[in-house]
């Protein structure tokens, strides 16, 4: 019933959302350690014990897990130790190792609980814990077993950057409830009163008061912290605009997929005829003599020069590749100039033009300059209507 309020408490309290609560989220483990003491005075086989009489140390661990901001789950175990300073415990108990104790515990967060949580552990916090648990004593006349109780508040302090660790100092006490167990005495060599045949009533004489120091240490979460973190919420009209827009990005992308689609067909037939073209045989250059008198390429000049760009050369070289071909023929090269400017500069110019081929041919392709003849045809306008096609050299068989 309490851990049901605790969290409905827990739901109307808390003003922030926070990340879900993972199996294996929000575990912790940690160390303790402290001192033990008979609630009330109380003597047995001529020993008096009471309140901070008999003192015994004890250590324990403990592993839990916070269910939410508020409420957790805890295991403990705790071994308490000899108490008397000649190493003899209460009812002739020898061992080391007075008794154990084993606990269950709900936890129960206060200030979450109060104040609620802002999406990290505040630097202090209060937390409550309770539980039932099961003790055994070693040794002596009154070794056994028996059920317990315990109610503790936690002064914790979270440590560090991210809150990992929490070192905490807790008051608690602890009760027998077995009317026959008097086993927590002999352990901390005082507590519950041997004659005492009602131990379910709490009665102080069943009880010990314990002061222990603990460290825990939180492990991370999934959610990249070591604590509940919080959620980002929006509201509905945000949902409604980023559903909006996730909608429209849809359509623009299933748009652009068509499109990409509609390239990749294009390239893929792109690709096809390249293919196609790679894997036609490479056409065989042929030099075709007309009329058995001139050659087909032709060489063109720009206007006023005589030197020969890319395009010349190519024409050079497949005149002279018909020359090697054909070992026994010669040839003529005539230059000409188109027909405007000064006669004479373009008898010179059309020279100079089958002169510069015949050079290429003689230099660059290594035909004997006795199988070429250059001559100078000076300016022609028969050859063609447009000036620019009467600016070349051309080439004829002897």
């Amino acid at each position: 019933m309490l851990a049901a309020a605790t969290f409905a408490a827990n739901v109307s309290a808390q003003g922030t959302a926070i990340t879900s609560n993972k199996f294996g989220d929000n575990w912790y483990i940690g160390i303790n350690g402290g001192v033990a003491t008979p609630m009330q005075k109380y003597n047995i086989l001529g020993d008096d014990y009471g309140f901070m009489k008999g003192i015994a140390p004890n250590v324990g661990i403990r592993v839990g897990k916070n269910l939410t901001t508020v409420f957790g789950l805890a295991a403990e175990g705790q071994a308490y130790f000899l108490s008397k300073s000649d190493s003899k415990s209460l009812m002739g108990n020898k061992t080391f190792i007075n008794a154990t104790n084993v606990s269950l515990l709900g936890t129960f967060n206060l200030s979450n609980l109060f104040a609620g949580y802002n999406g990290e552990p505040r630097a202090f916090e209060v937390i409550a814990l309770g539980g039932f648990g099961w003790e055994h004593t070693f040794g002596g006349i009154s070794k056994a077993n028996g059920l317990t109780s315990k109610a503790a508040i936690d002064f914790a302090f979270n440590l560090g950057a991210a809150k990992a660790w929490q070192l905490y100092i807790e008051p608690a006490v602890v009760f027998g409830l077995d009317e026959y167990n008097n086993g927590m005495n002999n352990a901390l060599s005082a507590g519950f009163d041997y004659s005492n045949a009602n131990a379910m009533k709490y009665d102080s004489r069943n009880g010990l008061f314990q002061l222990n120091v603990g460290l825990n240490y939180k492990f991370g979460n999934s959610n990249g912290t070591h604590n509940f973190a919080k959620a980002q919420l929006r509201d509905q009209g945000e949902i409604d605009q980023l559903n909006a827009k996730i909608n429209e990005l849809r359509a623009d992308n299933s748009a652009k997929d068509g499109k990409i689609s509609s390239a990749n067909r294009t390239i893929a037939d792109l690709q096809a005829q390249l293919t196609a073209c790679q894997n036609k045989p490479a056409p065989t250059a042929k030099v075709v003599v007309k009329d058995n008198t001139q050659l087909q390429p032709i060489v063109i000049f720009r206007v006023g020069k005589s030197t020969l760009d890319n395009a010349g050369y190519a024409s050079c070289e497949m005149v002279a590749k018909y020359l090697k071909n054909h070992k026994d023929t010669k040839i003529i090269v005539k230059g000409y100039a188109s027909p405007e400017g000064n006669a004479e500069k373009n008898q010179k110019l059309s020279e100079a033009r089958a002169n510069a081929v015949k050079t290429a041919l003689v230099k660059r392709y290594k035909i004997a300059a006795d199988r070429i003849e250059a001559q100078g045809a000076g300016a022609t306008s028969e050859l063609s209507e447009e000036n620019d096609f009467n600016r070349v050299a051309m080439f004829f068989t002897k």
